[in-house]
């Protein structure tokens, strides 16, 4: 992206945003990266790079391991590895295998179903691979401590071998010296030293001479000297060669695996990027948790939607002030391009400005940003930038002067992908003539299709914004009442100065207050006054609006509660109805059971009895009683035919009706498909369609 003036990181705070996430790194890799940050215009790279952040962000916050977790600067290292003729040392190889098995380990993470769930950190090793040869070529020389093994060549082990044998021999002869100068009191207090390199005996400076052997210097109070026993010295310089074979056996052994390992040098620095890359991916998910940021939508198209968006910086500071931080929303697009902001001093005009920006760079650099997850942002190829004071003494410009050249400047390098943001537009003048500028310039930006935003005080230019295609008004708002700023962005209309308002708040003299309105021209003092009022309504109307939609919510909370209740009750209406269907059920199969049985009775009392009367009189007697229960049915039945007259026609909600089998009427309360829901007495019950009879009560006889 290309930024103006070059001081526009600093301006808009992006430079801090730098520093943060350099604190988060922990290779060199990636601090170089973090303090080089790039903004990208290429939407493929700014997606990968917000979707890897977004992806490691959630890995932290599921608290799963991730296995990037050696810090490794092996710049140097790996720079010398492809230097012909150049050596490792042990300490230096370790690093090179530690890369080689975190490598290992990222790529056993990735097992195809992690591929799919985390696409961009599996990016990183996209087009690379793992070789074993690089740890089994180390582990074959070097032991964990950075030592060379014995076993690294037949010659390296016969020497230490030879070496521990001479050794050994040389500690006995010396233990064996060191007995008898003991007894005899030759010895000083410390016994015994190394000198050049070389075992040597502390004797007290008198007896030197009574001891026959190599004197190898004396101490500073001249009272010990170092001596050489004379039996020793053949077995010193046998150690003292086997020492140096060792030396030249072990440099020779670490050249050849040096000149081994070199073949992989462009594989080993592609795998210390890639450990950089997951280390600063870590940095920036590290800070996207600290800002509580989000992984926004991202569009080729140069526009910007921000939903509950807050500043990244500001949000640190008042987490740490214990405050919170009020966010805002805001929309530039093809029929809002310009967004002219008014209200009073200290109010957030600029910081709404630079929120805007900053987050805008971001993106662009591939981080994630504290707004909603639903905000869109466009991509621009350039951002112009104008806030503060910009007078130069170096080029003897005003400040007015200054604010002409940099406006020259953007209106001949504005277009359609451009972001601008003007502090103050047309200030450092008379407020008519650089009024009148500020009008022209907005004019010319617009019809260049660039997007920005702009803050005034200027009254012509709210009115402009009001009328002019493109150029919208927003206002910050202000409690006239406590006579402080609320820091709330509201789109759509201009706001006041609250000139008058904030000098009553700092105390100044009220007849001072009172003859400063009297020399303001009256139009302009009611304009002001209007938006006054027009603002403090629009407060009480978004309160109204607020505790409207509480009560909505209120209300669907209410209704749903309801409706569970309703649920509840017509289930158990239906359970207490299939209950009493069931029970009649079972009347119904226990009369018809104990029919059954006495009529087969009956039959065999029939041919046992030889008296045939009696067996008749009990069978009238049991078909009498089935008679009567008919006689009951049937008087039932006549009664309902004198109180209600059967309809033909189609059932409907409302409808009385006559249930067949029963013989009970009752009112249709719904219907379901070929059922009804049919109050009886205090009871619905569903009832087949096929069951009813439309009917309706006979008027009475006079």
């Amino acid at each position: 992206m290309k930024l103006y003036p070059e001081s526009a990181p600093v301006q808009l705070e992006f430079d801090k945003i730098r520093s943060l996430l350099h604190e988060r790194c922990r290779t060199e890799y990636a601090r170089e990266k973090a303090a080089n940050l790039r903004i990208h215009t290429r939407k493929d790279i700014i997606d990968r790079e917000l979707l890897q952040t977004h992806e490691y962000k959630q890995i932290t916050q599921n608290a799963i391991y991730f296995p990037a977790d050696y810090v490794l600067n092996l710049g140097r290292e790996l720079r010398l590895l492809a230097i012909p003729g150049s050596m490792l040392v042990g300490e230096e190889l370790v690093g090179i295998r530690k890369l080689a098995a975190s490598l290992e380990k990222i790529f056993r993470w990735f097992d195809s179903e992690r591929r799919e769930a985390y696409p961009g950190l599996a990016n990183v090793i996209a087009g690379t691979y793992y070789e074993k040869a690089i740890q089994e070529m180390i582990d074959e020389v070097i032991d964990d401590t950075g030592m060379v093994k014995d076993s690294a060549s037949p010659e390296l082990a016969q020497i230490r071998m030879s070496l521990y044998r001479r050794r050994q021999e040389l500690r006995r002869v010396f233990d064996r010296i060191v007995t008898k100068l003991n007894k005899n009191g030759y010895l000083a207090d410390i016994e015994e030293s190394f000198m050049n390199g070389r075992r040597v005996i502390a004797v007290v400076a008198e007896q030197k001479r009574t001891i026959g052997g190599i004197l190898h210097g004396e101490s500073d109070s001249r009272r010990t000297a170092f001596i050489e026993p004379e039996e020793t010295v053949e077995l010193n310089n046998q150690v003292y060669e086997l020492e140096a074979d060792e030396r030249k056996e072990v440099y020779r052994i670490l050249k050849q695996l040096t000149q081994n390992l070199s073949a992989y040098a462009p594989l080993l620095q592609t795998y210390h990027a890639i450990v950089g890359e997951y280390d600063f991916i870590y940095a920036k998910a590290q800070l996207a948790t600290a800002l509580h940021a989000e992984f926004p939508v991202v569009h080729e198209k140069a526009h910007i939607n921000l939903v509950n968006a807050r500043h990244p910086l500001l949000l640190l500071y008042n987490e740490r002030a214990g405050k919170s931080t009020i966010p805002m929303n805001l929309t530039l697009d093809e029929d809002r391009r310009i967004l002219v902001i008014s209200g009073p001093n200290a109010g957030g005009k600029t910081v709404t400005m630079k929120t805007v920006g900053l987050t805008q760079m971001m993106v662009q650099a591939g981080l994630l940003v504290p707004v909603h997850p639903s905000s869109t942002f466009g991509i621009f190829k350039q951002l112009l930038i104008h806030i503060g004071d910009t007078q130069s003494i170096e080029f003897e410009l005003s400040t007015y002067s200054s604010h002409l050249m940099h406006m020259k400047s953007f209106m001949e390098v504005a277009n359609g992908r451009t972001l601008f943001f003007i502090d103050e537009l047309g200030s450092g003048s008379d407020p008519n003539l650089g009024g009148a500028f500020a009008e022209v310039i907005l004019e010319e930006l617009a019809r260049k299709h660039a997007i920005g935003i702009v803050t005034t005080h200027y009254l012509n230019l709210k009115v402009m914004a009001g009328k002019t295609k493109g150029i919208v008004n927003g206002a910050m708002a202000f409690d006239e009442k406590k006579l402080m700023p609320l820091y709330k962005l509201h789109i759509g209309k201009p706001g006041s100065s609250y000139t008058f308002s904030i000098a009553e708040r700092i105390g100044l003299d009220r007849r001072l207050i009172d003859r400063a309105r009297s020399l303001v021209d009256n139009e302009h003092f009611q304009l002001d006054k209007l938006l006054n009022r027009t603002e403090q309504d629009l407060q009480v109307v978004e309160q109204k609006q607020k505790e409207l939609d509480r009560l909505v919510r209120e209300n669907q909370r209410l209704r749903k509660e309801m409706e569970q209740v309703m649920d509840k009750e017509k289930h158990r209406q239906q359970v207490e109805l299939l209950k009493h269907q069931n029970m009649v059920t079972e009347e119904r199969l226990a009369y018809l059971k104990d029919m059954e049985r006495k009529l087969r009775q009956i039959t065999l009392d029939w041919r046992k009895a030889e008296n045939k009367n009696d067996v008749f009189k009990e069978m009238a007697a049991l078909l009498f009683k089935q008679k009567d229960e008919q006689k009951v049915v049937s008087k039932k039945q006549k009664q309902l035919n004198a109180k209600y007259e059967e309809l033909a026609g189609e059932i409907k909600v409302g409808d009385r009706v006559k249930m067949k089998k029963n013989l009970q009427v009752g009112e249709v309360l719904e219907l379901r498909g070929k059922r009804a829901v049919v109050k009886i007495g205090q009871l619905p019950m569903q009832v087949d369609l096929n069951n009813l009879v439309l009917v309706k009560e006979k008027e009475e006889e006079e």
